[in-house]
């Protein structure tokens, strides 16, 4: 008989979140901590959304997940998750780039940066300082028209060698281009720049081993093999959704949703058009989808 992965779920919760990558797993826990009674659905056998490893033969772990990220993630960690995980946090002692224009070896700190970009690169300093002045005083709410090519090509013009090492670390972080926003590319840069690169630990399947014991410990209730197929809504309240759990199909009503899953699915699939404004349509069919990277 096959296995009913919603065995034993109440008819109703507070908030169901669907997906459980770091911004799904995260919004269960402050939740639930909250107060709040919280169901968490992820369509996988395992939780971690895109934070995910595979195993081979041989007792062979392939981390596949975004395992650099800035100094912010300890303060992130500590707030919204458990000390023991902060503390799992370590400090890379660099970087190595290796590719047909360069190679180098960089802490990743403003100050190396610099002194790479000035020494090895041959870039005027007083280029350098306006450059990393100018990433760092950007914020999400400023004039996003600037591209990040147009921003390179405002302090380093005809320099792909030194736009690939400014660019490459980031594109790794969150899929930036140089089409995107100046913006997107420069606060996560000036992020990266602050204090170095940090890895968590002992692996991503440790921290989302260690991330889905607090969140047992706050009360949350988690489903895996779940998939959400539809949010009911009735006038502008949700009032539940619709689970297809390895055919094992079920309707849980809730107060609220939040959904992890990507903004297009989540609208004109989970949602249906009927339910949004002509003008919020368009701008959610302008959204180019792309990998997250978002620190608090």
């Amino acid at each position: 008989m096959p296995r009913d992965f919603l065995q034993g779920a109440r008819d109703h919760y507070d908030v169901i979140v669907i997906g459980s990558g770091l911004a799904g797993l995260t919004s269960a826990n402050i939740l639930a901590r909250a107060g709040h009674s919280v169901l968490l659905l992820e369509q996988h056998y395992k939780l971690g959304g895109m934070a995910t490893w595979f195993k081979r033969p041989g007792g062979h772990i392939f981390d596949i997940s975004l395992h650099g990220f800035p100094f912010g993630m300890v303060k992130s960690c500590r707030r919204y998750w458990s000390r023991e995980i902060a503390d799992s946090i370590v400090q890379l002692d660099g970087v190595r780039f290796d590719n047909p224009m360069f190679s180098l070896w960089t802490s990743f700190t403003r100050e190396d940066f610099t002194k790479q970009l000035i020494e090895k690169f041959n870039v005027p300093a007083e280029q350098v300082v306006a450059f990393f002045d100018k990433a760092r005083g950007m914020n999400f709410y400023d004039d996003q028209q600037a591209t990040t090519r147009e921003l390179f090509d405002e302090f380093f013009p005809g320099r792909e060698d030194v736009i690939r090492l400014l660019m490459e670390p980031i594109t790794y972080a969150n899929g930036s281009t140089l089409e995107d926003p100046a913006i997107s590319y420069g606060i996560v840069f000036s992020n990266f720049m602050s204090k170095g690169v940090f890895t968590f630990q002992g692996g991503t399947d440790k921290l989302i081993e260690a991330m889905e014991q607090e969140l047992i410990k706050s009360g949350v209730d988690i489903r895996i093999n779940c998939d959400v197929k539809k949010i009911n809504v009735r006038g502008d309240r949700v009032e539940s959704v619709e689970i297809d759990a390895k055919g094992a199909k079920r309707t849980i009503k809730c107060g609220a949703v939040v959904s992890n899953a990507n903004i297009r699915t989540t609208i004109f699939d989970m949602v249906g058009e009927d339910k949004f404004s002509q003008e919020f349509l368009d701008d959610a069919r302008a959204v180019r989808l792309n990998n997250s990277s978002t620190q608090v």
